[in-house]
């Protein structure tokens, strides 16, 4: 048997941001930018290869990734290795990411309740699915909605081919701006020639957004100054566009707040995992069961027959329910508690039952992590109690007296057992001269969200937001000590079980527990940073 020998950096943040699939893949295109019988790669070579990368394709043109890598090495003939070509990856990377949150940051029904007439004819059936489109689809939608009331004959699907040749633009600015538009913007049939006289009409309206006409007529370059351009219509001419009566704002109830944080708690985790698809919208994307698969065989590897299983984009829908009915039977296997749950429950897009399905999936990464950490691999499976017990007998071990009896206790919420836990794994890395008493929310909310900073700053991979913490929410709670538990045992060598037992009750249910913290194994800090759509993607 041949021995692996992975893509390896002298810089351990750095190596923490990218998966060995990412590194040897950036590897390659890094030494295919070698120019023929040069015996290294200069920052000249780079900006070709660059400009191809996923992620920056869609945001920046060479001449651009060029202009950013001159300022950053002047001399461009100078020769770079492989680990400082990472260092601007990333940065482009991140570029990108925040320029696409921030085009379709109001692209919601909270920020934009009028996008609610788009399905005002379905009778409310479609409000639902509106709900859960991700914001590029809810992009599409408004701009199908618009270019069929104007007469628009075909359907744009995507913001490349589709709108090249600016017609659809024209149509659409004709009908949400008809004042400030021509007839020779439609009836134009050079495409560099309409693109102009789009965007002469969008300036009028001050949505142009730096998009020039070679943005739209050349496909590799429009996707995101496509976005850019319509976000910018959206923007300007939502309001009036859409509707002229008022509407009133969507108000969330507390489940959906619960609810949209468990979402995005699981969609980072996924993301996370490196796995080939990217989830925008948990609840949307888990409906074929593709995304669920592909956890699981990251999770449990063997355990999907991929011959049965059918991948997007699916138009029969009981292929949907094949490959869900493949995630329920896998699940049953190793022992989640899936009573009267069906594939079909899935397809419909069932969120209390995706929640808890993806949760207990988690749970179980994270408790085969740390068992794998263990010296002895015949030993009893890892538990909640075993977790509960760690994190006591570690600040126990370091003079504080704190002590929690369960992950529902309601004393963490002032987040001093976490940060003391913390100061236990790693000494010197609280400054408790920025620990509040929590005696009061605000308080409690500067604890939670020191808490977090110190746990990425250690390297824990830490999903979950301040008030998961201030409002204790058991599966959170359990996700975040197993993550630091991860850590320390890492660093500190392998761990023996304690002899001890905690009461069944003390712990958070099984089928509802969300652990967002799996990625632990990696021990990498998050690299979302706050930017939800921006985690970089580690492999379990």
């Amino acid at each position: 048997m041949s021995t692996f020998f992975g893509v390896l950096v002298s810089d351990p943040g750095l190596q923490s941001q990218f998966t060995q699939v990412q590194l040897r893949t950036l590897k390659t295109k890094f030494v295919s930018a070698k120019r023929p019988g040069a015996d290294h790669v200069t920052i000249k070579d780079l900006p070709p290869v660059m400009e191809k990368l996923r992620g920056i394709h869609e945001v920046l043109s060479e001449e651009e990734v060029s202009k950013f890598l001159s300022e950053t090495y002047p001399d461009m003939n100078q020769s770079i290795e492989f680990e400082p070509f990472l260092k601007p990856h990333l940065v482009l990377g991140l570029l990108s990411q925040i320029i696409k949150i921030q085009l379709l940051a109001d692209l919601n029904l909270k920020k934009t309740p009028q996008l609610a007439e788009l399905v005002a004819d379905d009778n409310g059936k479609g409000a639902e699915e509106l709900i859960t489109l991700a914001p590029d689809k809810m992009l599409l939608k408004w701009m199908n909605f618009h270019l069929k009331k104007a007469g628009y004959k075909k359907t744009v699907t995507n913001f490349s081919t589709d709108v090249k040749d600016g017609e659809a633009y024209a149509y659409l600015l004709s009908a949400l701006a008809p004042e400030h538009s021509s007839k020779t913007m439609i009836e134009t049939t050079d495409p560099k020639e309409r693109a102009k006289k789009v965007l002469e009409t969008a300036e009028k309206l001050e949505c142009t957004r730096y998009v020039t006409p070679k943005d739209i007529v050349e496909v590799h370059h429009t996707t995101t100054e496509s976005v850019a351009l319509i976000c910018g219509m959206i923007t300007t001419l939502c309001r009036n566009g859409l509707s002229t009566t008022n509407v009133a704002p969507v108000e969330d109830t507390p489940d959906d707040v619960e609810a949209s944080r468990e979402e995005r708690a699981f969609r980072l985790w996924i993301n996370s995992l490196g796995i080939a698809t990217y989830v925008n919208n948990l609840f949307e994307d888990v409906r074929t069961g593709w995304v669920l698969l592909e956890v699981l065989d990251k999770i449990s590897p063997g355990s999907v027959n991929w011959k049965q299983a059918s991948k997007p984009p699916i138009i029969m829908p009981f292929r949907k329910v094949e490959n869900c009915n493949q995630v329920i039977k896998i699940g049953k296997e190793l022992n989640f508690s899936l009573v009267n749950v069906a594939g079909n429950d899935f397809v419909q897009g069932n969120k209390k039952l995706i929640l808890a399905f993806l949760w207990q999936l988690m749970r179980t990464s994270i408790l085969q992590l740390l068992k794998n950490l263990r010296s002895h691999s015949k030993e009893k499976e890892m538990t909640d109690a075993d977790i509960l017990i760690w994190a006591n007998n570690k600040v126990k071990e370091s003079g504080k007296t704190s002590r929690i009896e369960s992950f529902k206790d309601k004393s963490i919420a002032d987040g001093v057992f976490f940060l003391e836990l913390l100061s236990a794994v790693q000494s010197r890395v609280v400054d408790w001269s920025l620990v509040k008493k929590g005696e009061d929310e605000e308080e409690k909310k500067l604890n939670a969200t020191y808490i977090i900073s110190v746990a990425r700053k250690l390297g824990c991979t830490v999903f979950l937001l301040p008030e998961d913490i201030m409002e204790v929410n058991p599966k959170m709670i359990l996700a975040l000590t197993a993550t630091i538990m991860y850590w320390s045992l890492q660093r500190q060598g392998n761990y023996q079980s304690p002899g001890q037992s905690v009461s069944r009750e003390a712990l958070p249910e099984e089928e509802e527990i969300d652990e967002e913290d799996e990625e632990v194994e990696e021990e990498e800090e998050d690299f979302e940073g706050g930017i939800e759509d921006g985690v970089s993607n580690l492999t379990t």
